[in-house]
């Protein structure tokens, strides 16, 4: 895996271009006094993550939504047969 661009902001504000330039290959760190604050990355990439990010809950029973509840009363039967 390639390493990730790195900028500081002081470089943001002053070679904005060339840190776009940079995003448009991969993520793109945003360091404050040498560390880690922001990772700038496409707006597709951004989309790509979020939408590829684990969708699963976990429910307390007494929370859970009616067609949750449903779902798991009917998992419960399949499992006394």
């Amino acid at each position: 895996m390639a390493l990730m661009a790195r900028f500081s902001l002081t470089d943001l504000s002053n070679k904005s271009g060339e840190v776009v330039e940079a995003a448009f290959k991969g993520p793109v760190e945003i360091t404050r006094h040498g560390k880690r604050k922001f990772v700038l990355l496409t707006a597709d990439d951004y989309d790509r993550l979020t939408h590829a990010a684990d969708r699963r809950r976990a429910y307390h029973v007494d929370d859970a939504p009616k067609e949750i509840l449903d779902l798991m009363l009917l998992a419960l039967e399949r499992d006394d047969d």
